[in-house]
């Protein structure tokens, strides 16, 4: 591993900005949902490859209302998860996160601690946290496990749930799409895991969802480039055309390869 992506106490020179940094250094998705979406169309030159060696240069502070704090932290940091800029084996640390939000690095550390307990970081003594680089097995043990889950759930719900109730699920396939033509990974994200939090929802179980859709954001990063986005994104409206139709063998076939694609 080459020395920069290793040290979190180096961080890239600015040009034309003066002196690098203090300690750690922070991507450009930590700064919210919604800053992250809207640079997904230069990203479109990057998306599907691997990560860089080093993490980006810093954009200039953006500072997180004090209003949940951890909580607004912990979207954020999901977020640049999804769109590849926390880059596995770079160790960040929390006070510089903490700088470039604005807050002190105790609600940093909090959502960093979430995030180790998701295993989507581990903890490096001394110097703050490093992102895991998820490997192919993992990926499929996590489809493998939401498939096991979500299956028998689909299957009972096609031969109770009235046809006219997946019609008014279509919107939320239909806005899959149009996340998936976007390129935009971060989008394609939030909503793949809302079209899904309906579906399941229609079994009325809490606990269910609530299970489900973490394991859903566990397995969404690395998300797939653009061509895999748009074909993940079609099986949802096949989805619904099995479960309105009650066939319950297309809907098997679908979640088998919606699950393992």
């Amino acid at each position: 591993m080459k020395q920069g992506a290793q040290d979190a106490g180096q961080v890239p020179r600015q040009r034309g900005t003066g002196p690098a940094r203090e300690r750690g250094a922070v991507p450009d998705g930590v700064r919210g949902p919604s800053a992250a979406r809207e640079r997904c169309a230069a990203d479109s030159a990057v998306r599907g490859e691997h990560p860089p060696a080093e993490a980006p240069v810093p954009h200039p502070r953006a500072v997180v209302q004090r209003s949940s704090v951890r909580g607004q932290i912990l979207d954020a940091l999901r977020t640049a998860l999804v769109t590849g800029e926390l880059v596995p084996d770079v160790v960040y640390s929390a006070p510089a996160l903490g700088e470039r939000f604005g807050v002190s690095a105790t609600p940093v550390r909090e959502a960093m601690q979430q995030l180790a307990q998701e295993g989507a970081v581990e903890v490096v003594p001394n110097r703050g946290f490093r992102v895991v680089r998820r490997d192919a097995r993992e990926l499929a043990e996590l489809a493998e496990v939401r498939a096991l889950l979500e299956a028998p759930v689909l299957l009972r719900l096609a031969t109770t749930v009235p046809a006219e109730r997946w019609t008014e699920l279509r919107p939320l396939a239909e806005a899959t799409v149009r996340a998936a033509s976007s390129g935009c990974r971060a989008t394609y994200a939030e909503a793949d895991r809302a079209f899904h939090r309906a579906l399941l929802g229609l079994a009325g179980n809490e606990q269910l969802v609530r299970i489900a859709d973490d394991l859903h954001r566990r397995a969404q990063w690395p998300r797939p480039v653009r061509a895999e986005l748009m074909a993940d994104a079609a099986q949802h409206a096949a989805l619904l055309d099995a479960l309105a139709h009650h066939d319950t063998e297309r809907i098997r076939a679908l979640v088998a390869e919606h699950f393992t694609a």
